[in-house]
């Protein structure tokens, strides 16, 4: 067995003398000594050979070799016995017989032969050449020890418990922390570590029990808040005590109790306050009731929240693992309480936009608090659905209702309905704000197309555009309300009523009115826009109509903020028809503003009162797309047929400079427009009396135009013709613009004196005029710009009137643009044109019933009415009553017939 301070085996230095030789001479140097000397070597070697296992080492041969040079430099050397140089004081090592030695029955044998008989040798013990490898067993000598373990327990126990006691007092000194953590080191290696556990909670239970407790129940009659005070002092003192104690039992903590089933000190300390003084009758519902009415008294207004206090209530109820068993629940009950009561006196007060300004500041401050104070994830959740759901879903009737949403559209509060619109989507129930909404929609729009006329476009536009801005930034885009935006658009602005606007006819007025809204648009340009649709002149709106009311600059700066600040007037005219065209998509009867919008076109054709030709190719193809080309066809053909008519009077032109008598109609400069009847609005053929040079240079077209096209007929519609005509004055000559009627007119009154008068008969008679007479005579006599003077002076034609020209008549401008009668609409003209198409709208009714009859051969009454409606949609539907009376015609007509069970029967 080797030594544990030995060095291992290192095999012998083959320089050095080998080992019998070395004994030789060693024996030598020996002998010449005295017996002191011998004495010692032998003591020496007796040592050495008891250190030695199994082999010799390296040191252990050159520390003989250094011996050996100092023995022989002494003293002479003494020779001895053979016996006497082996001989050990010390037992030697007894066999028990079965190969294993004991080292400790005594030393090896002290002669040769006795090594030579037990097989060892001095410097290779536990070998034999004979008998082979030992078995060595090392006896450890086992003392034993007087040690009193109980009693230093006690000891260590006692100076503990002195130190505790000054712990409890809150004092600091008076103990070493540093004594007091061997000792219960010491103790806890003794295995005395339970005991010493028991007696430290002991002694803390009776602490918490009689120095805490025992107070605060003497203050428990108090109110709630000094009672969480008082608490939050002894949790605060508990936890500082513990502290020390933690770091003198430390070792115990760490090397007994986190392996037991016991609790750690750090559970210790919150368990025992728990269970000994907070989960007491008398402390815990003060306690709690204390924390939430530090929340109520600010809620109230009364004071402003002891943060301080509140976050160290906080801070211990999560310490002590009752949040959320005994807090959580008290609090939300408390605030749901106080929330229930204050939502309904709010709500009864308050404006709508005022309750939900509160009622969002409020969700706010609540959150914030339990940001700041690091309340639950938990009660974060349960507080703010708790809020949302007073604040919201129990009030949902209240916010959403007609009265609250109306005043804030009527004043285009932006800001209020975007709060409005939020508070209830917290809940998802923005959609709650749907029949408000469509109600308002659809009473102001329905009062906008049974209002004044001239302003109807105006008004929708300005709604259609506030109410796409509310839907955009207060209701956030949500498609249900804007689903029913349109819808509502779309019924309002196809009401119909029979009366005086549509002549008793059920034609929208809608349609109409977008059409002549166009008209002035293509005629006037960018000047025509109405400031208050004008998006780049926003700082000078005008008041707006009563019931509507207009975006903001703001707003409009908003909406249109992807455009250009310089915007050009054609890119401004685009814009408008863009706007217009939003509107037309909404309208059914099409036909109302097919009719007038083509009559209001040939007008603007034919009379070059176009603003852009590229503003009027524009709006053609916007209406091709949105109608297919069906429906512009006619309109294309109008284009074509202006374009047609200028190549022609080319050819006619150049036909008169090459003919001779040319010079005798040098002075009228004709131009004809030749159009298709079938495309064209039917004009009514009015008899007028022409100038014998004019007659002579229209007849002279219409003869060229017959040799170039064989088998066309030639109508001639003057009422749509003007003319350009210099007239002398007293202060000087101008070129009136006139139409065709007031030149036939005027034209009478050449080689008339300043002073002479004519009748109003002679001038009926000379014109040819009956019915366009007197709105001939009152456009040149009673308008604005006067040519001629009525006596006597009225506005009113009478045929007793007499007629002289104005001699004093002056204008800034030397061309001068008098009234045309031909370019204002009459009611004559507006009647007729919304009678014929009400007539077409029987005859497609009556053509759409035939075509599914055709289809269906038989069919029921309610069917075939739905069937109607359906087809027809487009160009604008009839009423049941109408559709019923198309159907008795188509009886009477013999194209279907009634059979039994209330069905009809195609005819073939």
């Amino acid at each position: 067995m080797k030594h544990p301070s030995s060095s291992p085996y290192e095999p012998p230095n083959p320089k050095s003398a080998p080992p019998d030789r070395k004994r030789k001479r060693l024996s030598r140097q020996i002998s010449s000594e005295d017996p002191t000397k011998q004495q010692t070597l032998q003591a020496l070697l007796a040592g050495t050979q008891k250190a030695q296992s199994s082999a010799v080492s390296t040191s252990l041969t050159s520390q003989r070799q250094k011996s050996d040079s100092t023995v022989s430099s002494t003293s002479p050397v003494k020779t001895l016995a053979r016996g006497e140089m082996y001989t050990f004081a010390s037992r030697s090592p007894v066999s028990n017989g079965n190969g294993v030695v004991d080292l400790t029955n005594g030393s090896p044998p002290s002669s040769p032969q006795a090594r030579r008989m037990t097989g060892s040798l001095p410097s290779r013990q536990g070998f034999s050449a004979h008998t082979g490898t030992k078995k060595l067993v090392v006896k450890n000598l086992k003392t034993n020890s007087t040690w009193d373990s109980r009693a230093y327990l006690e000891k260590i126990w006692g100076q503990l418990d002195e130190a505790l006691a000054i712990i409890f007092e809150d004092g600091k000194d008076g103990f070493s922390k540093e004594d007091l953590y061997r000792g219960v080191e010491n103790v806890c290696r003794q295995g005395g570590a339970s005991t010493l556990f028991s007696r430290l909670d002991s002694r803390c239970r009776q602490h918490v029990e009689r120095d805490m407790r025992e107070p605060l129940l003497e203050k428990a009659g108090s109110d709630n808040v000094t009672v969480l005070k008082a608490v939050l002092a002894e949790w605060t003192r508990w936890k500082q005590q513990t502290m020390i104690i933690r770091a003198i039992f430390f070792f115990l903590d760490r090397s007994y109790l986190l392996s037991s089933s016991k609790p750690t000190l750090s559970e210790l300390t919150p368990q025992l306050f728990r269970e000994l003084v907070f989960s007491h009758d008398l402390l815990k519902p003060k306690t709690v009731e204390g924390a939430c009415d530090l929340v109520a008294e600010e809620r109230l207004g009364n004071q402003k929240l002891d943060q301080s206090s509140f976050k160290q209530a906080v801070d211990m109820f999560h310490e002590l693992q009752v949040y959320t068993a005994s807090f959580e629940p008290q609090f939300l009950g408390t605030t749901q309480q106080y929330v229930a009561q204050w939502s309904d006196e709010i709500i009864m007060e308050k404006s709508v936009p005022q309750y939900v300004a509160m009622a969002e500041a409020y969700i706010a401050d609540e959150m914030a608090r339990c940001e700041q104070f690091a309340l639950d994830a938990s009660t974060r959740r349960d507080l703010l659905a708790l809020l949302e759901d007073h604040f919201v879903v129990r009030k949902e009737t209240d916010l959403a209702e007609y009265e609250a949403l109306a005043p804030l559209l009527d004043n285009s509060a932006m800001t209020d309905m975007t709060a409005l619109y939020a508070l209830l989507e917290r809940r998802r129930l923005g959609t709650k704000l749907k029949p408000a909404f469509v109600k308002w929609v659809d009473e102001t729009g329905t009062g906008i197309v049974f209002g004044k006329e001239d302003d109807m476009v105006t008004d929708l536009l300005s709604l259609k555009r506030r109410l796409d801005l509310t839907w955009r930034t207060a209701f956030q885009r949500d498609a249900l309300l804007g689903q029913a935006l349109r819808e509502t658009f779309e019924s309002f602005m196809n009401k119909t009523k029979k009366g005086d606007a549509t002549w008793g006819t059920d034609n929208t007025k809608v349609g109409e009115m977008i059409a002549k809204y166009v008209d002035q648009l293509l005629r006037g340009g960018a000047k025509a826009i109405p400031d208050v649709l004008t998006t780049r002149r926003a700082s000078s709106i005008n008041a707006p109509p009563k019931g509507v009311i207009l975006p903001t600059a703001a707003q409009i700066a908003e909406e249109e903020n992807n455009e250009d600040d310089d915007m050009d007037e054609d890119a401004e005219i685009n814009t408008q028809l863009d706007q217009v065209l939003d509107l037309f998509r909404f309208v059914h009867g099409k036909a109302v503003f097919e009719a007038f919008y083509k009559k209001d076109l040939a007008r603007r054709l034919l009379m070059a009162r176009s603003a852009s030709a590229d503003a009027e190719r524009s709006m053609l193809t916007r209406l091709k797309t949105e109608c297919g080309s069906g429906f512009t066809q006619n309109l294309e053909q109008m284009f074509k047929d202006v374009e047609l008519a200028r190549e022609e009077m080319l050819s006619y032109r150049q036909r008169l400079e090459d003919r001779i008598g040319f010079e005798k109609g040098k002075n009228i400069d004709l131009s004809v427009n030749i159009l298709s009847a079938a495309a064209w609005p039917t004009y009514p053929d009015i008899a007028v009396v022409i100038q014998a040079n004019v007659k002579k240079a229209i007849d002279d077209y219409e003869l060229h135009y017959k040799s170039k096209h064989t088998g066309r007929k030639l109508d001639w519609k003057h009422a749509l013709a003007h003319c350009q005509m210099k007239a002398d004055f007293r202060k000087g000559a101008k070129e009136l613009v006139v139409s065709s009627f007031q030149a036939v007119v005027l034209l009478l009154f050449n080689g008339v004196g300043e002073d002479e008068h004519i009748t109003y008969n002679h001038i009926l008679t000379e014109s040819g005029l009956q019915a366009e007479a007197n709105r001939t005579l009152q456009s040149l006599a009673c308008a604005k710009l006067r040519p001629l003077t009525k006596h006597p002076k009225s506005r009113d034609i009478a045929p007793t009137d007499t007629f002289t020209l104005n001699p004093d008549f002056s204008h800034p401008k030397y061309r001068v643009k008098i009234n045309q009668v031909q370019l204002k609409e009459t009611r004559e003209e507006n009647k007729e044109t919304h009678i014929r198409v009400a007539e077409d709208r029987n005859f497609e009714c009556q053509a759409a019933v035939v075509r599914i009859l055709k289809g269906r051969k038989t069919i029921g009454h309610q069917e075939l009415v739905a069937e109607t409606i359906k087809a027809t949609v487009a160009r604008g539907v009839l009423g049941v009553a109408d559709i019923k009376r198309n159907i008795e015609r188509l009886i009477e007509k013999d194209y279907m017939e009634r059979i039994e069970g209330g069905m009809y029967s195609y005819i073939a």
